[in-house]
């Protein structure tokens, strides 16, 4: 029983918890806000949902390899490519102000004087896009940090001064 939960459960609910709190943050956000953003949706939040969904998903997946202890230790050969990815990540508001800058330069090209919330809509919803897949895409790298460590505490491992699970 205790190796089922130090090498399969254990990782598993670690796992979930990037997805739980990407879940709680898209509840939290206000209906008429989620219901303008989706009806405002443009090709710069694609680009952002679907590049971030991606990296999300192998790091993801990177994850359940690093937490899983093998015997004698965790598998560290994904520390250097889960840093990496979540290097990347940082990359996405940069990507969400790209396309706020593009959504005000399209509004002023296409303005007769008179600015609707709707003229500015590409550029909000690309801020929106950028900020929350950055706060999705930077938990993995955390989660494996502290899920090695509780694992190892919980096995009386290394972290908590005797031997590995």
């Amino acid at each position: 029983m205790r190796r089922f939960l130090i090498q399969i459960l254990l990782p598993f609910c670690f796992c979930l918890v990037p997805f739980l709190a990407a879940a709680l943050v898209a509840v939290c956000i206000p209906r008429a806000a989620m219901s303008y953003y989706l009806e405002n949706f443009h090709p710069m939040d694609a680009l952002i949902l679907g590049l971030g969904v991606f990296l999300f998903a192998v790091q993801m997946l990177l994850c359940w390899r690093a937490l899983r202890w093998r015997g004698t230790g965790f598998d560290e050969r994904t520390d250097r490519w889960i840093s990496n990815l979540a290097q990347a990540a940082e990359w996405f508001p940069m990507l969400g102000l790209l396309g706020t800058v593009g959504g005000i330069l399209q509004t002023f090209a296409a303005s007769t004087g008179t600015i609707h919330p709707n003229d500015i809509s590409p550029a909000i919803t690309a801020t929106g896009s950028g900020l929350f897949m950055a706060l999705v895409n930077i938990l993995p790298t955390w989660i494996v940090l502290v899920g090695r460590d509780l694992i190892l505490t919980l096995g009386g491992g290394a972290g908590a001064g005797g031997d590995a699970p």
